[in-house]
């Protein structure tokens, strides 16, 4: 095997990685998301679980963040619950801090 080929396997095997700590990440930040929401809905520990996996679920409609935001201004709105998008995006933004830090933390 070549140098290049050793080059280019190494750089393939790290974008497989950082994609997989990326889909991790925005997995955790969804479900801390979901939980936000459900706090606000004051809803049960049950169903807070619930629906934080509803959340995680709803990121795989379509690319992008917008179907998340979708979801859980929507519901926040449907529970009676005075929010606005630009809330919902600054804690998707927080819950993306912090999923980020208990991700390093976890390693």
């Amino acid at each position: 095997m070549t140098t290049f080929d050793e080059r280019e396997r190494a750089f393939e095997t790290k974008f497989a990685h950082d994609q997989e700590v990326q889909f991790k990440i925005t997995a955790r930040r969804n479900r801390l998301l979901g939980q936000w929401a459900a706090e606000k809905m004051k809803l049960t520990a049950e169903e807070t679980d619930a629906y934080a996996k509803a959340v995680v679920q709803a990121d795989f409609e379509e690319a992008g963040d917008e179907d998340v935001i979708r979801k859980v201004l929507g519901d926040l709105t449907s529970a009676g619950v005075e929010v606005d998008e630009a809330v919902v995006r600054a804690a998707l933004d927080e819950m993306t801090v912090e999923a980020r830090r208990q991700f390093m933390e976890a390693l």
